[in-house]
C-alpha cells in the first residue's frame, strides 16, 4: 500500500498512536470503541490511511482526549 506523503497527515497519525498507547489500549480495543475493524486503526497508525475530521473527533472521544 501507498504510504501517506503529507507530513501533517503522518504527524496526526503519530499523535493518535501515542495517545492510544498512553491510554494503554491495543489497536483492537480502540477499534472496538469506534465500532470499526481493527485494520482501520492499524492502517491509520502505519500511515496507510488518512484520518478525516469526523474520524479524528470520534477517536479523540474514544480516547477521552480533547479534540481541540
Amino acid at each position: 500500500m501507498k504510504a501517506l506523503r503529507s507530513s501533517t497527515s503522518r504527524a496526526v497519525a503519530d499523535v493518535l498512536a501515542r495517545a492510544r498507547e498512553q491510554k494503554r489500549l491495543s489497536q483492537r480495543e480502540l477499534a472496538a470503541r469506534l465500532k470499526r475493524p481493527h485494520s482501520v486503526v492499524g492502517m491509520i497508525e502505519s500511515h496507510q490511511r488518512q484520518v478525516n475530521v469526523p474520524e479524528f473527533i470520534a477517536i479523540a472521544e474514544a480516547l477521552a482526549a480533547d479534540a481541540t
